[in-house]
């Protein structure tokens, strides 16, 4: 049994999700994060001004599976976020 942790963009979770979907993998737990890497100068809105907090939103999948599943898993999260060599998102295996 694997535990897989991925944070990735809000935006992107439809996209995962289907994906996960094409591989049958379908329980899973997706929580809110927020993430600060290392990006500068992000805008954030509170109370009527503008701060620089350096964070963003993200969301955590949290998915436990069978070590057969675990190559296609990270190929399908892989796909559907657009992860690249340079991207701020993250995949973590246990």
């Amino acid at each position: 049994m694997k535990f897989i942790i991925a944070i990735i963009p809000s935006c992107k979770l439809k996209a995962v999700k289907r994906e996960l979907e094409t591989v049958e993998v379908n329980l899973m737990t997706v929580t809110s994060a927020v993430d600060q890497k290392r990006q500068k100068n992000v805008k954030d809105i509170y109370l009527n001004t503008q701060e620089s907090t350096g964070l963003l939103d993200k969301v955590r999948l949290d998915i436990a599976i069978n070590e057969d599943f675990v190559e296609p898993t990270i190929e399908a999260i892989v796909k559907g976020a657009s992860i690249d060599a340079v991207s701020e998102d993250r995949i973590f295996v246990f």
